[in-house]
């Protein structure tokens, strides 16, 4: 068996559209948008890419009118894939937003894999994004509380087919996962790009791309974005939001 990557929605998040998506267009409209995580094997090892989202009251706090339906917890995710969270080796986290990161004590026998500068902002964030990393100082307790993780920093190759590399914007330790398969590579976007809007040209700024729009750093944003489609064998990008990647139950 060659390598595999397995996507798996774990709910599904209402966001306005301007505000996240397009930037600069289309403020106002809410969407809802499936949320993301991956497993990756190459019938021996299992990694994921994320665990995705928390149970619909808390992310309804965080959106309302999010949900996640019966059965897309990360784990009864894998239960349908016939793995077991103890049979997992390796989580990699893109970024430790609130619906990347959920449930993911769930495995512990794997080892945790963060960019440096991510979890550094995740354990003391800046005032406007206490609820993405669900703070502590809102009287809560984040899912990563506690957790030991193994810190990245730059390009890091995790085993033979599969390397982390940083795409910041999004959050300021945001990174991203090439993926070598026999059909070419494919990259693991994350919410370094967030949608199918942001795979298509913006012809009216003359962009190769649609620049999303939930952002700490617009350039970084735009570099990170560039940087992705250069990665990626003939556009082959999944990103974290996008309903694209459920045309497939597994790639290749």
């Amino acid at each position: 068996m060659g390598v595999r990557i397995h996507p798996m929605n774990t709910g599904f998040i209402k966001v306005d559209k301007g505000a996240y998506i397009t930037m600069g267009r289309n403020y106002g409209e809410k969407v809802e948008v499936p949320d993301w995580a991956f497993l990756v094997t190459d019938g021996r090892e299992r990694i994921l890419i994320d665990t995705g989202m928390c149970g619909t009251e808390r992310a309804d706090w965080h959106h309302p009118g999010s949900y996640q339906p019966e059965g897309h917890r990360i784990d009864e995710r894998l239960r349908g894939l016939g793995i077991g969270p103890d049979e997992i080796d390796a989580v990699v986290f893109t970024h430790l937003h609130w619906d990347h990161c959920s449930n993911m004590k769930l495995f512990r026998k794997a080892k945790f894999y963060v960019h440096s500068k991510e979890l550094r902002f995740a354990l003391d964030p800046h005032i406007l994004y206490l609820k993405s990393y669900e703070s502590k100082r809102l009287g809560i307790s984040p899912p990563f509380d506690g957790v030991e993780f193994e810190e990245v920093s730059g390009e890091y190759q995790l085993n033979r087919y599969m390397l982390l590399f940083p795409t910041p914007g999004h959050s300021p330790g945001h990174q991203s996962v090439a993926v070598e398969t026999d059909e070419g590579v494919y990259v693991i976007a994350g919410d370094a790009i967030f949608s199918d809007e942001n795979l298509e040209p913006d012809e009216e700024r003359g962009l190769p791309f649609t620049p999303m729009g939930r952002y700490v750093d617009v350039f970084d944003m735009f570099e990170s974005m560039e940087r992705i489609f250069r990665m990626a064998d003939r556009g082959r990008i999944l990103p974290g939001h996008g309903r694209c990647v459920g045309r497939r139950g597994h790639y290749p």
